[in-house]
């Protein structure tokens, strides 16, 4: 049996620094971490497919749907996350 989520919209300013979320980026969705909040900015750690990381600043009234089981980056594209997630590097 499926349960259907309803989505709940909050801002990013509104996520736990360590919360997790998915990010879209140019190719594909990516992990992310918040791992600073400002006056201004959240900054938000993006795991790369390679193993590395990068940081992004986002302003703090970004949307985040929660779907009732993950939190990502409200986008204008109609993608499902499940679709085009980012397969890492085995190695790592």
């Amino acid at each position: 049996m499926e349960i259907d989520f309803q989505q709940t919209i909050i801002f990013l300013r509104e996520m736990p620094i360590g919360g997790r979320l998915l990010y879209r980026s140019k190719n594909d969705w990516r992990s992310a971490v918040v791992s600073q909040l400002s006056a201004e900015k959240v900054t938000l750690i993006i795991c790369s497919p390679s193993g590395g990381t990068y940081r992004l600043r986002r302003p703090l009234e970004t949307e985040v749907i929660f779907d009732g089981k993950f939190h990502f980056i409200k986008q204008d594209l109609e993608e499902d996350w499940r679709t085009n997630f980012t397969r890492y590097d085995s190695r790592w």
